[in-house]
């Protein structure tokens, strides 16, 4: 093929799935290419915007200690601390367990499997080429009779958040040579005309549309659609043109479009999606690059919700943060107006995070009586402030009749299901709340105005274990084609465990950018060029 430039390998997509797809090859000795359809200034895509939390398996705290650091860039823990921790082993066999039981036995089991055997060597390579991982005590742990308790699995993140992790992908893929070209959008693959083949891609660079040769093959890794109106309302229903956008504003569905003309395959849950409680007051079309995932709004489970009339909605307690996070939003654009207010007394506020409720980051509603706060929430939207007091009336009533009846020794405690429930024998609620039920009574009281975040869509492109795109008339590979990160589907259904996408970004990344450099080699052999 005649090309303007060629390289062995050639990654769309600049987020932590395509830096770890270049990485790899590069690591390999390959040329690799990483084209990013934004600019240097708002790049990163949706990687830049989060906490940077990876699920793994791991054998305790013992098998982690040894590559920690602390948030000021320190190596390792100071043993007073370490002896404060407590943390369970997070087997496989737990990570299968909370894949099936949130997307309800319906995530594809060779990708689950993917994940879940590749997920520890996936975090041990990141921290082998110098990402600084720490312990999530601000959200994964609390500090209960004087010892840090960690619960849900996921108990690391990058120092620095999503920040940090798109600088420690850029530097790296820069120290192995990896050709970055930013403002560079691909529009179109180019194939070989006898096998259909990917030989290489179309992109634009400095206003001009250069034809870029791929030897070993194309790595697709450029996001879902969650950014596209348009696309939302016509997958995922009427209402989601209205969701706010919680990262990047780049990932428009371009890599679904162009393995479609392909016929790619397409792949998984294009109705879901992963969308949060998400602050009300925060940009509508594109996330925060300064505050990014701060506008998370994740203290639900030490509260209620209550829509704009006054009425709770979902089960808040349904179960431990991390396996409802990603399904919430949904249940809050549903409401009349998309919008909906989280409450807490004295005692649920005191276990909010500061990262996502500190005053400097969200509008917080405080008052000293219920009646007060709800002459306050009236103002912001609440259209029946009697049913608001009646539902919590209720909701504190059921609260007080359950504990009366539970058995003896059970008690608050926010890092296990701790059974507290407002579904008693003698009273229950039509929308019950399952774990952490505690009445709403002491004051000062506090509210946030919250709206549903969408963070990425679910459906995507059906992909071979080796991360090879499947063709839909085939449902053999498509010849140089490969797939990793928020573009692959099948994986993710309804919801998601937390911190799994971005761990499934670089297992996948991985193995799509060694089976490129395979290729090439392959190739080059075949060829008699070695």
């Amino acid at each position: 093929m005649d090309s303007d430039e060629s390289y062995d390998v050639v990654v769309i997509g600049g987020g932590n799935a395509g830096f770890s797809a270049a990485i790899t090859a590069a690591q390999s000795g390959a040329q690799v290419c990483l084209l990013e359809k934004a600019p240097f200034e708002d790049a990163g895509g949706n990687t830049f915007y989060t906490a940077a939390a990876f699920r793994c398996c791991f054998d305790g705290l013992q098998d982690l200690l040894p590559n920690l650091f602390q948030p000021d860039g320190t190596k390792g823990l100071p043993q007073d601390l370490v002896e404060k921790i407590e943390m369970a082993p997070y087997t496989e066999a737990d990570f299968h367990a909370d894949i099936n039981r949130v997307t309800k036995g319906r995530a594809d089991p060779m990708l689950a499997d993917i994940l879940v055997d590749n997920s520890r060597e996936a975090v041990q390579w990141l921290m082998d080429n110098g990402a600084k991982f720490i312990l999530s005590f601000n959200r994964q742990a609390f500090l209960v009779d004087d010892k840090y308790k960690f619960w849900g699995g996921m108990v690391m993140s990058m120092a620095g958040q999503g920040k940090e992790l798109f600088e420690f992908h850029l530097n790296t893929a820069r120290k192995y040579g990896v050709n970055i070209h930013f403002d560079s959008p691909a529009v179109d693959l180019i194939t070989d005309p006898t096998t259909n083949g990917v030989v290489g891609v179309k992109a634009f660079r400095n206003g001009s549309l250069r034809t870029i040769g791929a030897r070993g093959g194309v790595i697709l890794a450029c996001g879902g659609f969650q950014a596209s109106q348009a696309l939302r309302a016509q997958y995922l229903g009427p209402g989601w043109d209205l969701a706010h956008v919680r990262g990047s504003k780049y990932n428009t569905g371009d890599g679904h479009a162009m393995a479609r003309k392909l016929g790619a395959k397409l792949e998984g849950n294009y109705s879901g999606c992963h969308s949060v409680a998400w602050d009300a007051n925060s940009p509508i079309l594109s996330g925060n690059r300064t505050l990014t995932n701060r506008y998370t709004k994740s203290g639900y489970p030490l509260g209620i919700m209550v829509n704009i009339e006054g009425r709770r909605f979902v089960d808040e307690g349904f179960d431990l943060r991390n396996f409802t996070y990603a399904i919430y939003g949904r249940e809050i654009l549903k409401q009349p107006q998309g919008i909906a207010f989280q409450i807490w007394d004295a005692n649920g506020s005191r276990f909010l995070r500061q990262e996502e409720y500190a005053d400097d980051v969200t509008a917080n509603l405080r008052a000293g009586t219920l009646d007060q706060l709800a002459n306050i929430l009236v103002t912001r939207g609440l259209k029946d402030k009697s049913q608001f007091l009646e539902t919590i009336a209720e909701f504190n009533a059921a609260c007080k009749s359950f504990q009366e009846e539970c058995p003896p020794g059970t008690r608050f405690d926010p890092t296990v299901k701790d059974g507290l429930s407002t579904q008693g024998t003698s009273k229950s609620l039509r929308v019950g709340k399952t774990n952490w039920a505690v009445p709403i009574e002491r004051g000062p009281f506090q509210a946030v105005e919250v709206t549903c975040g969408i963070t990425f869509t679910f459906g995507g492109l059906a992909t071979t274990r080796s991360a090879e795109v499947v063709s839909e008339a085939t449902f053999k590979k498509i010849e140089g084609l490969y797939c990793a990160g928020e573009l692959l589907g099948g994986l993710f259904w309804d919801n998601y465990p937390g911190g799994s996408g971005l761990t499934m970004g670089t297992v996948m990344g991985r193995i799509a950018g060694r089976e490129a450099v395979r290729r090439t080699k392959t190739r080059h052999t075949n060829d008699g060029s070695t």
